[in-house]
């Protein structure tokens, strides 16, 4: 799972910015102070910092120096909102400036484009409702995992990767279970079933007549 570290002051942004992205699947910490992030960062590792300017302690363009050793993308979120204030901060080394008041929609896009710039989500894919972590091998909805066996989770990977796809019988069973179909073989369509029962997709799990398997679900 991504850590995610929010510095700000701002308690209610906080928990808006840490309830967001936990729904999402990410793991965030929230401080107050600059200086306590810089004695957490000592200690911890984490994918991304959500960093506010105006803080007590070190504000968060005194905290730049800490960071940028680490090799942690910083996006600033601050209303600090003066050209030469962005300026300051993507020279210090930050990867993005977003200005309050923000929308959460916009927030999460900027979040994901600094990830896959730092070829992180490739380690976690967002499927619907669902949060699947390819490290640990699970799926979530929410806080809540859901098992599925290991046959059951290739599966799901393989749909998650190819959204709006149809893909033959043929093609799921090579991809999952490796080696060629055998002919009249009921395997993928037993456990399409039971993937559709465990995640409650009965409808975006979709059968394609006389081909295989569609996955209609945004990702």
């Amino acid at each position: 799972m991504l850590q995610i570290l929010i510095v700000e002051d701002e308690k209610p942004i906080a928990a808006l910015i840490r309830q967001a992205l936990t729904h999402d699947g990410f793991a965030c910490t929230c401080v107050e102070d600059g200086l306590e992030a810089a004695d957490l960062l000592e200690h911890n590792r984490y994918d991304l910092i959500l960093l506010d300017v105006m803080l007590p302690g070190l504000d968060g363009f005194e905290l730049m120096p800490y960071i940028r050793p680490l090799e942690i993308p910083v996006i600033f979120i601050t209303a600090k909102d003066a050209v030469a204030d962005r300026v300051k901060g993507l020279q210090l080394g930050a990867e993005d400036y977003i200005v309050k008041p923000f929308a959460l929609p916009e927030l999460r896009a900027r979040v994901d484009v600094v990830l896959r710039r730092y070829r992180k989500t490739d380690m976690v894919l967002h499927v619907g409702d669902l949060t699947i972590d390819t490290v640990a091998m699970q799926v979530r909805r929410g806080q809540t995992e859901i098992a599925l066996t290991r046959t059951e989770y290739n599966l799901l990977l393989l749909f998650a990767r190819n959204p709006r796809r149809a893909l033959f019988r043929e093609t799921i069973y090579e991809q999952v279970w490796g080696g060629e179909y055998p002919y009249g073989s009921k395997a993928v369509d037993i456990q399409v079933q039971h993937l559709r029962k465990k995640l409650g997709w009965d409808k975006e799990l979709q059968a394609v007549n006389r081909v295989g398997y569609r996955l209609e679900v945004d990702t």
